[in-house]
């Protein structure tokens, strides 16, 4: 065998139908795209449409609403912290609250503040200052020998205080 003989199996390599180019192509004229309209045209479609049958976005029932003034917190568990005390990213004898985490590479931001939850173990002694946390995750903390200080949720500017 030599290098000039190596060659694709037929069929293979198939070459792409170039369209409007007569219509002995077998698609020339309207290029396999039908008549005129919308869809004859490049770049759009009717999104959604289903041949005139009841479109699914229509069949299925409106559910729910956006609360316009929900609060959203970061939330981080027991193990997490444990994780980030055992790599030396937070100081386990300083407090431990939001922007000690966010330094520390621990959480990306601090968002509109912190909540404690009770997933895994702690074994450091920590002091620990969040808006929110729940009642196992603080059960551990203080079963670990640290404490959990609980902080009023901030203010928006322009509440009445």
């Amino acid at each position: 065998m030599k290098l000039s003989d190596i060659a694709d199996n037929a069929g293979s390599r198939k070459k792409r139908m170039r369209v409007g180019r007569g219509i002995g192509s077998g698609k020339g004229k309207q290029s396999g795209r039908g008549g005129k309209g919308q869809t004859a045209r490049s770049g759009v479609r009717i999104k959604g449409f289903e041949g005139g049958q009841m479109p699914m976005h229509r069949r299925l029932p409106k559910r729910g609403f956006n609360n316009i003034f929900r609060v959203e917190f970061a939330e981080i568990n027991l193990d997490r912290l444990q994780e980030a005390v055992d790599a030396k990213k937070i100081d386990a004898g300083s407090v431990v609250n939001v922007e000690a985490l966010v330094k520390g590479g621990v959480l990306r931001r601090a968002k509109a503040g912190l909540r404690l939850l009770g997933r895994g173990e702690l074994k450091s002694k920590l002091n620990i200052e969040v808006h929110g946390a729940t009642k196992t995750a603080i059960a551990a903390v203080e079963k670990a020998g640290g404490s959990v200080k609980i902080l009023a949720p901030a203010k928006e500017e322009g509440e009445a205080a």
